[in-house]
């Protein structure tokens, strides 16, 4: 096994219900999680109850895809 070259350090905050602020390294503002659409309903959500924002999971399929 070769030395380790990168460690990601990434802080993440819940700031309301499903809402989440990550602090990434290199981006000077927090990247916002949360959810919207079906995936709100699915988590019993009402509409506006949260604001919407990308779920986790399009972050990592947009990231794989890329």
């Amino acid at each position: 096994m070769g030395d380790i070259v990168y460690v990601s350090e990434v802080r993440i905050e819940r700031e309301n219900g499903p809402v989440r602020r990550a602090y990434l390294p290199a981006e000077a503002d927090p990247v916002y999680y949360g959810t919207h659409g079906p995936v709100a309903e699915h988590y019993g959500h009402a509409r506006g109850q949260f604001p919407e924002h990308a779920t986790t999971l399009d972050h990592v399929v947009g990231a794989a895809a890329g």
